[in-house]
């Protein structure tokens, strides 16, 4: 942890970090900020209490007159460190920090060209696996999938009661699919145009028939993809290989409602339609519900978090 402190305020944030038992390697560097002006003080803090010392210093208003800058450490070789951890309660990998969620939910959700690109490869690759039953292609698609921000920062704006990213969020997606799947149209009447692609291709897809046959499951897999997505973003675990899991119930599914719909199968196209939508509120249901236990173990899960 980096705190940039006003000179009048520098001894508070030290003292604050002297006495908290998961903090260690405090350093003081007086006059070393130069914008902002102030003291540079650094620590070594334990996951588990880094919560916690955010809200005292915002507080202390140093988010305001300074800043505060989290940078994870990989190794360290430390008596003290080893004795800072075990000091602070609970396991570092079920500590949430509210502020990195929201800061990595909204960077992560923003409708951009790559965001955009990513989609929509993804699509035109789940529709060639889905026209030529190749579940390995559909499965390459997955990874593409860059979904999963947008719906995080939905189920956090809506825990948290920040607007600004289920908005951010809700644009991404609203915008984003219907693009990528407009593409993916296009896409198929190209195939059309150079016999590639023809309905009766549509009409026995065993391997990928899981796109677009909606039943129970479908909603079961989406809540249990949510709340796999959200455990991996509260617990600093890595979202990769949630990523793909997230994919399995939505980019398949909006792939192959544009081709069906092109190829003229409507019950088909339907249902994949059907498919994503349900999938999408499940994921976000599953992701806030994850989120409202966490914040219900957190004393300051409620406070009003500035956006990343």
């Amino acid at each position: 942890m980096r705190v940039i402190a006003p000179a009048d305020r520098s001894a508070a944030v030290r003292d604050l970090l002297v006495a908290e038992p998961g903090a260690t390697h405090v350093a003081v560097f007086p006059g070393a900020a130069v914008q902002p002006a102030g003291d540079v003080i650094e620590a070594d803090v334990a996951r588990e209490a880094a919560d916690d010392l955010l809200g005292q210093l915002c507080t202390l208003g140093v988010d305001r007159s300074g800043g505060v800058t989290l940078e994870l450490i990989d190794t360290s070789l430390s008596d003290a460190a080893d004795a800072a951890e075990e000091a602070a309660p609970g396991d570092p990998q079920d500590a949430v920090i509210w502020d990195e969620v929201v800061a990595r939910t909204g960077e992560e959700s923003r409708l951009s060209i790559s965001y955009q690109a990513f989609l929509t490869i993804a699509c035109l690759l789940a529709a060639i696996g889905a026209i030529t039953d190749s579940p390995v292609t559909v499965v390459g698609a997955m990874v593409l999938g860059p979904e999963f921000g947008p719906l995080a920062a939905v189920a956090v704006g809506l825990v948290l009661r920040r607007g600004d990213l289920v908005r951010r969020g809700a644009v991404a997606l609203g915008a984003g699919f219907p693009l990528a799947m407009a593409v993916t149209a296009l896409g198929t009447l190209l195939l059309d145009a150079t016999g590639l692609l023809s309905t009766a291709q549509l009409a026995d897809l065993d391997q990928v028939a899981f796109i677009y046959e909606v039943g129970p499951f479908s909603l079961i897999v989406a809540l249990l993809a949510g709340a796999a997505g959200m455990l991996s973003l509260t617990s600093a675990k890595s979202a990769s290989l949630v990523g793909v899991f997230i994919s399995v119930t939505t980019v398949p599914a909006a792939a192959f409602a544009s081709v069906a719909l092109v190829e003229g199968r409507y019950v088909q196209a339907m249902q994949s339609g059907l498919q994503l939508a349900v999938n999408l509120v499940g994921i976000v249901i599953a992701a806030a519900a994850v989120l409202l236990l966490a914040r219900s173990r957190s004393e300051r899960g409620g406070r009003k978090l500035s956006a990343g």
